[in-house]
């Protein structure tokens, strides 16, 4: 069983890959806290204690699939340590491998990415700015994060991607 954590800026393909790998290893467990977050009630009026309430139920949700035995990956943007560092110590108490994959391009090919995405497809308010910020944020993290493994991507290749992701879980 692996716990799989698909990190990246904004408008990436987390989300499409993620469901993509799930959808074809059944019955893995494709866990976007930003869809956990928008459960709780009145998420957008306590955005930080909306997530960390979604965090505490991702962890739990993941811990009871890979007890389970099956996979869980998780596509989410992480720009700061601490949960990576959760998710890394949930793997190693349950037995799972973990894999922290990261999808990537440039800022400038981030932020066009993010312009061209469809109106409504995020959880947030972000903006161009966020965007910028994130991936500067995410670029720092992973000099702390050597054995992250980085997936170079390219707007509308998500075979690619894909592929890219499978060989990189081998």
């Amino acid at each position: 069983m692996r716990l799989i954590v698909l990190n990246g800026p904004p408008a990436i393909g987390k989300s499409t890959l993620a469901e993509r790998f799930a959808q074809a290893h059944p019955p893995t467990l494709n866990l976007d806290v930003d869809r956990v977050r928008s459960l709780v009630g009145g998420w957008r009026a306590q955005p930080k204690e909306s997530g960390l309430a979604a965090r505490a139920l991702a962890l739990a949700a993941a811990r009871a699939h890979l007890t389970a035995g099956h996979d869980v990956i998780v596509p989410q943007l992480l720009a700061r340590p601490d949960f990576l560092l959760q998710l890394e110590e949930l793997a190693h108490d349950v037995g799972a491998s973990f894999h922290e994959l990261v999808l990537w391009d440039t800022r400038e090919n981030v932020l066009s990415r993010f312009a061209s995405r469809t109106p409504g497809t995020q959880h947030h308010d972000t903006t161009a700015a966020d965007v910028a910020a994130f991936h500067d944020r995410l670029e720092s993290l992973l000099a702390d994060r050597p054995r992250a493994r980085i997936i170079t991507t390219s707007a509308g290749h998500v075979d690619d991607a894909y592929r890219a992701v499978l060989a990189a879980l081998d």
